[in-house]
């Protein structure tokens, strides 16, 4: 029991994460210089059945300490979760940072909540929060604690009470366009080095990763392109692809360029079923609702292996953002005919990470500017299908 407890806390405080940090964080108010903590450098945790309904995950982001008795993690509820009724002592905020979530104080409506919205818990306010029936949703939390204590867990949410209809809170129009409606010039490189792999055109590939070099791409995230790539496009054209960016970059550094190295993945990747999960909350992120229907009922291992490790090996690497990663698949899928049930998947899910209508007929103008006038009109309708299915 104890062991549950202290996991509870780490999952919605983060406090008890001073333990595994040991006996250096007593001295962490005497330091005099910044510190860095690495992405990914604390493993992950699951949320335990007896504080949560539904699958969660917490990455711990720092610890409270003498000078800053705060501690601070990214919680992940997949569509459905949520949290036990709880109060803090001392308090709490969460951003939500992605997804559609819910959140309810005792004794008032639910609340839905969307990215960038930020929820102030007082000291001793009875409250829940969680992800939307349909969606899943990240916030970050930051909790206070007294006398090393940050939560007091209550009884679960009920069914009936996380249904209850749910107040909407209008939303206001903002003073300036939240996303650029332009790729940019690093950006407009990804599907033009994601096309020539995918149709093993070296020439086009040299070119293309000339380009985005030229733009600020770094060496790491230009290989995870790649390799990415291999679960679209196959392992040969991947493996040739990382041969011609090897050249392209020996070739630079003779003529005296210097490119960026980027940096390797900072995130510890988990393993077994901690991975499998993982993997599930970013397929759900992604596809909008959990991936489900006959063709993985009829063959479930193929689901297993697209959660564990595209959604998890892969996705979980932290070295090229998400944004980048669907600039590049949709890319590939579009310049691949018969995959078009596929491409319009990806259509969809690059405008849920964030990615706009106005950026995405920019990759479509990309496709057609190279001469592949098969692949645009394939992105083009591919991108008109899902406008056309979204609510109104």
């Amino acid at each position: 029991m104890l062991k549950n407890t202290l996991i509870g806390i780490a999952v919605c405080a983060a406090a008890p994460f001073a333990d595994a940090a040991g006996a250096d964080n007593a001295g962490e108010s005497r330091r005099t210089g910044q510190q860095i903590g690495r992405a990914g450098t604390q493993a992950a945790v699951a949320g335990p059945a007896d504080f949560f309904t539904g699958r969660v995950r917490v990455d711990p982001l720092f610890p409270a300490t003498d000078e800053i008795n705060a501690s601070g993690a990214y919680v992940s509820f997949e569509p459905g979760a949520r949290s036990a009724w709880h109060t803090h002592p001392a308090g709490q905020r969460l951003v939500v940072t992605s997804g559609v979530g819910r959140v309810q104080e005792w004794g008032k409506p639910v609340q839905e909540i969307h990215p960038g919205d930020v929820i102030v818990c007082p000291p001793g306010v009875k409250h829940w929060h969680g992800a939307a029936p349909s969606s899943a949703m990240t916030h970050l939390a930051v909790t206070g604690s007294v006398d090393g204590k940050s939560v007091q867990w209550l009884e679960k949410v009920t069914d009936e009470q996380y249904n209850a209809q749910v107040s909407m809170a209008p939303k206001a129009k903002p003073a300036t366009p939240p996303v650029s409606e332009t790729l940019s010039a690093k950006q407009r490189a990804i599907p033009l080095i994601a096309a020539a792999m995918a149709t093993s055109n070296l020439s086009a590939l040299n070119a293309a990763l000339n380009q985005g070099l030229d733009a600020g791409l770094t060496v790491s995230e230009a290989k995870e392109i790649l390799v990415q790539l291999y679960a679209y496009s196959g392992f040969p054209r991947s493996l040739n692809a990382l041969g011609e960016l090897m050249n392209v970059v020996e070739a630079r550094k003779q003529r005296g360029v210097q490119d960026d190295p980027g940096r390797e993945p900072g995130r510890v990747i988990p393993t077994g079923d901690e991975l499998l999960a993982v993997g599930k909350a970013n397929q759900t992120r992604i596809a909008g609702a959990p991936v489900q229907g006959p063709l993985f009922d009829f063959v479930p291992v193929i689901n297993q292996y697209l959660q564990a490790h595209l959604f998890g090996d892969i996705f979980e690497r932290d070295n090229l953002d998400w944004q980048s990663r669907e600039l590049a698949t949709v890319a590939a899928l579009a310049v691949t005919p018969g995959v078009e049930s596929q491409l319009r998947s990806h259509m969809a899910a690059s405008l849920r990470v964030g990615l706009t209508t106005a950026q995405l007929h920019q990759l479509v103008k990309l496709l057609a500017d190279q001469g592949d006038a098969a692949a645009a009109k394939r992105a083009g309708e591919a991108l008109e299908s899902v406008r056309a299915n979204q609510p109104k």
